[in-house]
């Protein structure tokens, strides 16, 4: 069975050859952790990454074009403050990927720097498909790789407004400048749409995945009745759009609680979540339970990997029997973190595919 096949399928509760392989990668520093026990010193991507049924991003441009010139502002021996390509002033510590980096600006700081950056986000501003999207077309249809609607930054109306506002304004103003935040998140749909059709018009695209990380581990950042009245019905409109291009798979990432937000998420037309993370209270067995039907992906502790194998036997008992319900894409819960030993990693990785 072809891998777009088979995630089609599976995703979709029909029968299948055997469920996807799939898994999130580590973060550039837990590579590094690796190349010291044992992986190879230039191994630059995490082997067991190469068995997992191939997933492509359409890698469709979503974001502003042209975007800023990246500038170092100021270094010392322990930290870069730099401007990023995004608009977005931040300090990293060094080395770099060593930990989150602090943002200090971003680029839009009220409505005037909103009016100045929207016609960046124009459909024609810019080669949104790449120059090399005939060749990873056709290579795609060879191989039968699965492919999502995404790219460098994920469909999102949240987390495009906070990505440009910072979470503390943009929180403010849904309620000091609603206009605002309706033109932003309209731009974004807009967008979203235009290019859904682009991509389309030349691809059988049977998946969409939202970024929005709008919840933290006590719930999520904006009330109900601020989701319906500003995300809902854009929501609707992009997956009434999806649909009727033929794509079936509509999931959303956010990390955190989200349980107040799935079913909002569901009846705005999108059919799943990721990556339900188990210290913020997201329980995959329950989820399925409480929604039936739904589409998941994750919900595996990372941290039972830093632990030792009684835990990761443990929370692979906890999760794996339910990749046979189908519609779970089983995972963990977010990318690989540093703690975690290569060692503890290739286990799991072996004990995930005999069980």
């Amino acid at each position: 069975m072809r891998p777009a096949d088979r995630f089609l399928r599976f995703m979709t509760g029909q029968a299948v050859d055997r469920p996807p392989l799939f898994e999130d990668g580590p973060w550039d520093v837990t590579l590094a952790r690796w190349r010291t026990e044992g992986l190879p010193p230039d191994c630059s991507r995490a082997p067991y990454l190469d068995e997992c049924d191939p997933l492509e991003r359409t890698q469709t441009d979503l974001w502003m074009l042209p975007r800023y010139e990246e500038r170092i502002l100021v270094e010392d021996e322990h930290s870069i403050t730099e401007i990023t390509d995004r608009g977005i002033i931040q300090r990293v510590l060094k080395p770099r990927g060593s930990g989150m980096p602090l943002h200090l600006r971003y680029p839009v700081q009220g409505r005037a720097d909103w009016d100045a950056l929207k016609p960046r986000f124009l459909p024609d501003s810019g080669d949104r498909l790449g120059a090399d999207w005939k060749q990873r077309r056709e290579a795609w249809l060879a191989t039968g790789a699965t492919v999502i609607f995404q790219g460098p930054r994920s469909p999102s109306l949240f987390g495009f407004v906070r990505e440009l506002m910072g979470p503390e304004k943009t929180l403010y103003a849904f309620y000091d400048d609603p206009a605002l935040v309706h033109d932003m998140m309209e731009t974004s749909t807009e967008l979203t749409i235009a290019l859904l059709h682009r991509v389309c018009d030349s691809f059988p695209l049977k998946a969409l995945w939202f970024w929005e990380d709008m919840a933290y581990k006590a719930g999520p950042l904006i009330s109900p009745k601020l989701f319906r009245q500003f995300m809902s019905p854009r929501y609707r409109r992009i997956c009434d759009v999806a649909r009727s291009r033929g794509v079936e798979i509509i999931m959303v990432d956010s990390d955190g609680d989200v349980n107040q937000l799935i079913p909002l998420w569901l009846d705005a037309g999108l059919t799943g979540v990721y990556p339900l993370e188990v210290q913020a209270g997201m329980d995959v067995a329950r989820v399925m339970r409480q929604y039936p039907g739904i589409m998941l992906r994750g919900g595996c502790d990372k941290r039972a990997l830093a632990q030792g194998r009684r835990e990761i036997d443990a929370e692979l008992r906890r999760t794996i029997p339910l990749v046979e319900k189908g519609r779970y894409l089983h995972a963990l819960d977010h990318a690989v973190p540093p703690d975690v030993p290569w060692a503890n990693m290739a286990y799991y990785w072996d004990q995930k595919k005999r069980m």
